[in-house]
């Protein structure tokens, strides 16, 4: 009974202003244009689909990312960092030094990375890889393999990537700093149709995750990775 990942959660401020910048970025599909809530489609071809979601957040803090995206540049990185800055990105020094890949900021702050070439982000599609600060990057690597199915592949990292052998790479870096505040990116699992909330919560917290304590009324259930990073199961149903 794995569980599909199906969202990629970027809490904003302004979900529509946001959201224009990443349905241009990532040349997405608009699913949902509402004032406090925009979703994207990212469908890769022969590969998997997810949602880009944008939900209006008060008081989004994001000056120390665990998670962040890194776009596929390759070949084409210059002319996508102009493209990406002609559309509101601006570029970001984090420290990062000499580096192949450029480091962006978007209109509301949000780092992410725009890729050089690398033979494991053939067949990525717009997004390269989700790389995820962990206190334990192999552990955490084979709790989401437990989790969402997808399968240890190449990288500098310990690596994930969904059965297709396309789209992005889901990647544990190792953390630099003890894990503080709600991350402002997470990522949301489906249980498959026929599968209960109660069980499929059960599954995830053998695994090593454990419930978050929030007080928001939520049809879904926030947990957290072994490393502390939030993420939230949705209620089952059709996976796609």
């Amino acid at each position: 009974m794995r569980m599909r990942l199906e969202n990629i959660v970027i809490d904003a401020r302004d979900p529509q202003s946001l959201g224009a910048f990443w349905r241009q970025a990532l040349k997405a599909e608009t699913l949902t244009w509402e004032p406090d809530l925009v979703e994207l489609r990212l469908s890769i071809p022969g590969g998997p689909w997810f949602d880009v979601c944008l939900p209006r957040v008060e008081g989004v803090v994001n000056d120390s990312p665990r998670i962040h995206l890194d776009l596929s540049g390759g070949a084409d990185q210059a002319r996508i960092v102009e493209e990406l800055m002609a559309l509101g990105a601006v570029p970001l020094d984090i420290g990062q030094g000499e580096v192949p890949w450029v480091v962006l900021a978007d209109p509301e702050g949000n780092p992410f990375c725009v890729m050089e070439f690398r033979p494991e982000y053939a067949d990525a599609g717009p997004i390269a890889g989700i790389p995820v600060d962990s206190a334990d990057p192999e552990r955490d690597a084979e709790f989401w393999q437990a989790l969402i199915g997808w399968e240890p592949c190449e990288g500098v990292v310990p690596s994930l990537r969904h059965p297709s052998g396309r789209g992005p790479l889901l990647e544990f870096c190792p953390g630099l700093t003890p894990k503080s505040g709600k991350n402002h990116l997470h990522l949301d699992v489906r249980p498959p149709a026929g599968a209960t909330m109660g069980e499929s919560v059960a599954r995830a917290l053998a695994f090593g995750a454990w419930e978050v304590d929030h007080e928001w009324d939520v049809p879904w259930t926030i947990l957290a990775d072994p490393s502390g990073n939030e993420f939230c199961i949705l209620q089952p149903g059709e996976q796609g």
